[in-house]
Order: structure tokens, then C-alpha cells, then sequence
């Protein structure tokens, strides 16, 4: 059996999870997410606790299984506390700038990049080199700060560009003089 499926997941005080055909709704003080469920799997709900379980010992069965109860578990840690992603910006020059709800990127081209978040998510701008991107899926907030990365990653030979924080640019050496 599945190490991380057959876990069962707490639902916190201020969180209701309810489950329709094969629909699981989340709903807490941040707001409210939902997860489609695959056919095979079951959802139920006992004692204040999120139970997934699965029929057979089927490939696609088990694959299935530690998925399900992780999109779950992730959107009640969600809609509780939230998810968030820090961006550095590192070059010379490089930086960003709060405009409106989105934000401005001077990343070295011949014009500025103006990134605006989806609904759900907001970005957040500390200095002129650090973005915060928040809100209450995983997955979306992920994306997003990979879209972002995405607009220049960093490069091997003067780490410049775009970085997770706390990502480590494996450096190259450059050419040897003589």
C-alpha cells in the first residue's frame, strides 16, 4: 500500500472538506479550492479527517492513490496558511518595481517586461531585486514563479538573472586569458 496515501489527513479547526460524486471542496479563511478525483480512488471523511483510499493493487491504482491524497492535503494547507515563492533578481542593472497589481521587469533587454498575476495570486515587491509571489494553490504559485524565472533564467558566467531564493547557479569558468 501506498506509504503517503494510506495517511490520513487532519482537517484543522475553521476548515470544512466536503465530498460530491467525485469532487473534494475545500473551504477555509483563505478561501476555497477544489480537486477532481479519478475513478478509482475514494474520498471519505471520518472523525475530522480526510481517509483516500483505493480499490486494488491496479498500476494506475496506486499511482493514483499518494496523488490524490497530496493535492488534497496541499489544498487544505492552502486555503490555512497559504503558499509562497521568493524571486531574486541579480545583475547589474536588473531590477523590479511595483506597478499597479503586477510588476515591471528591467532584466537587461531594450524594454521592460510587465508581468500581471492570474486571479488568486499576488505578487509582492521587496527592494528593487526581490518578488514575492503568494496565494493559496501549489500549483498555481509555482507556476507563476516559474513563468517569472522563465523571463531570464541565470546564467552560468556571472549568475545573472532570475533565480529562486536560496538557488545555487552552478558557476562556469570563463575563457583563460593567455
Amino acid at each position: 500500500m501506498s506509504r503517503i496515501g494510506r495517511l490520513p489527513i487532519d482537517i484543522p479547526s475553521g476548515v470544512t472538506v466536503s465530498v460530491a460524486d467525485s469532487v473534494v471542496s475545500v473551504k477555509g479563511p483563505k478561501g476555497e479550492l477544489s480537486v477532481n478525483v479519478a475513478s478509482p480512488i475514494t474520498v471519505v471523511i471520518e472523525d475530522s479527517q480526510v481517509v483516500v483510499t483505493r480499490p486494488d493493487d491496479e498500476r494506475a491504482s496506486r499511482s493514483l492513490h499518494g496523488l490524490t491524497r497530496t493535492l488534497i492535503a496541499n489544498d487544505i494547507v492552502g486555503v490555512t496558511t497559504g503558499y509562497s515563492k521568493a524571486l531574486e533578481i541579480v545583475g547589474t542593472g536588473y531590477r523590479v518595481a511595483s506597478k499597479g497589481a503586477g510588476v515591471e521587469f528591467a532584466l537587461g533587454f531594450s524594454h521592460s517586461i510587465t508581468v500581471d498575476p492570474p486571479a488568486g495570486i499576488t505578487l509582492a515587491v521587496e527592494g528593487n531585486n526581490k518578488v514575492i509571489v503568494s496565494g493559496i494553490s501549489k500549483q498555481a504559485v509555482g507556476e507563476v514563479a516559474a513563468n517569472i524565472r522563465k523571463l531570464r533564467k541565470p546564467e552560468p558566467y556571472k549568475g545573472k538573472g532570475v533565480r529562486y531564493e536560496g538557488e545555487v547557479v552552478r558557476r562556469k569558468a570563463g575563457k583563460a586569458g593567455k
